[in-house]
């Protein structure tokens, strides 16, 4: 990428330059020879800039601040641009372009020295630019692949866990309603397909992840008998939204462990969607009560790390307490076109 863009930008600059000539010269042999001595020209330009990235590199200049840099900068491309004026006087005797009134000349020296260093400026500024781009897009790809790598790494932590607490589910139905834990046993597998279909993407369809949960619920009101009632209040427009893989299932899961199953007779999951200004509220109602202070779970935490991972500030989870002793528990998910 530098060659080409190093060889193709002072290539261009050599022909405009060469053109330049042609339109403004009447003499052919005047013209030739100085397209001669702008090549010559462009290549001394070439060296002198590959030289100068060298040494950008080998003083780590990238890595200073904008201040420093710009002084080192200007410095820099007044040095190279006296340096190039002097330089280019050898070639301009053989071609009949040197005159020594002009050339010695302070004034034109300055001038000519001036010009240079602005080219070389501009040089500089399309290549810091250029570096400051590719870092800033590098940085980027590692945080996307550092987030990626945490999210997998959560998503590892969550499905065993998951997995664990469904097949206690199950065993406790083996001997007690082998026809049930048939049934039981094809739920899970449902869920489990689902879940190795979401490993392969950070978020699934929330239809999907209405499924599983509807299939984990349904396996829930086996082990609890009467004890577990389910309600679903979803909100139309839901399925337009994407959802961490297991995520409502986790929320779901931990108001029975931590409400309905701590409780004698039993208690009522609610799950309820809302819409608000293209955001997914996603509200899940338990019967319990909610400690404020109390240690998180593992499945709470690691779904607030995922939304923080996913979405940042524009997702949030909150737990309250609400009347006639119900828990609730919110998420709000941004749309995906939002982000």
């Amino acid at each position: 990428m530098y060659w080409s863009l190093q060889i193709g930008g002072w290539a261009l600059y050599a022909i405009l330059q060469s053109v330049a000539i042609i339109l403004a010269s009447d003499s052919g042999s005047s013209s030739t020879n100085r397209i001669i001595f702008v090549f010559y020209e462009t290549l001394l330009c070439l060296l002198f800039t590959h030289v100068y990235r060298y040494y950008i590199n080998h003083w780590r200049w990238l890595n200073l601040g904008m201040v420093m840099v710009i002084v080192r900068i200007v410095i820099s491309t007044f040095t190279m641009g006296v340096c190039m004026y002097f330089l280019r006087i050898p070639v301009s005797i053989p071609l009949g372009l040197f005159n020594s009134h002009l050339a010695f000349n302070a004034l034109d020296i300055l001038v000519g020295s001036v010009f240079y260093a602005f080219i070389f400026f501009l040089w500089s500024v399309l290549y810091f630019i250029y570096n400051y781009f590719e870092r800033y897009n590098k940085s980027l790809k590692l945080e996307a692949t550092v987030k990626e790598i945490e999210l997998n790494n959560l998503k590892a932590q969550l499905n065993p866990h998951f997995i664990f607490n469904a097949m206690n589910s199950i065993r406790a139905l083996v001997d007690e309603n082998p026809s049930k834990s048939k049934q039981a046993i094809t739920q899970l597998s449902n869920i489990l397909r689902n879940s190795l279909a979401s490993d392969k993407k950070g978020l699934t369809k929330f239809e999907d992840e209405l499924k599983i949960v509807k299939d984990y619920l349904s396996l829930e009101s086996i082990r609890f008998e009467e004890r577990l009632h389910t309600e679903y209040q979803i909100a139309p427009g839901s399925n337009d939204f994407w959802v961490p893989p297991f995520m409502i299932q986790t929320l779901v899961e931990n108001g029975i462990k931590h409400g309905i199953s701590q409780l004698t007779q039993g208690g009522t999951i609610i799950l309820k969607t809302v819409i608000i200004d293209d955001e997914l509220k996603i509200q899940i109602s338990n019967s319990g009560h909610y400690v404020n202070g109390r240690k998180k779970g593992l499945g709470l935490t690691n779904t607030v790390q995922r939304l923080k991972l996913l979405y940042g500030d524009a997702a949030y989870l909150r737990i309250s307490n609400e009347k006639h002793n119900l828990v609730l528990t919110e998420v709000k998910i941004p749309h995906l076109y939002n982000l």
